[in-house]
């Protein structure tokens, strides 16, 4: 069965979050969708270190915080028959760090919590990247979501 991760790279802006996503390019899966990062993971690898590989892989970025966020982006896949429950990451980045793309994508942008429903189509990433900016702005990332670096 697959094993996939997903990545939500953001920065705190006073009190609003402001999420980097991405314009996946015209020859992969998901061709010209704008979306976070994800990735499958690879045998005896963790799903945090898949994600961070993964956030490392296609952007060139290290997460100055980096956890768990307490949900998974659930969906039925029915190539596989099967419902997927992937775990969801936070990845905090400095906004002036540059980015590198992958061949994966074609450009990228900084958008607001507002912009979401513009630019975002899954129904469940959105979910969670509004539950990551509500966690974010009210200061209740938990000491256990945490991973260290």
């Amino acid at each position: 069965m697959k094993r996939l991760v997903d990545v939500y790279p953001y920065q705190r802006e006073q009190n609003e979050v402001e999420f980097l996503i991405f314009k996946r390019a015209a020859d992969v899966q998901y061709a010209h969708q704008w979306r976070m990062i994800g990735g499958k993971v690879n045998p005896k690898e963790t799903y945090y270190n898949a994600a961070l590989r993964e956030l490392k892989e296609e952007t060139g970025l290290s997460p100055d915080l980096f956890w768990s966020i307490p949900s998974v982006n659930q969906f039925y896949d029915p190539d596989s028959d099967r419902i997927l429950q992937i775990p969801a990451f936070g990845a905090e980045v400095n906004k002036e760090s540059a980015i590198t793309l992958n061949h994966e994508h074609a450009s990228w942008k900084w958008i607001s919590e507002d912009e979401l429903d513009t630019y975002i189509q899954w129904p469940e990433q959105i979910r969670l990247m509004k539950l990551l900016a509500d966690i974010v702005i009210s200061k209740q990332i938990l000491n256990e979501w945490i991973i260290e670096l």
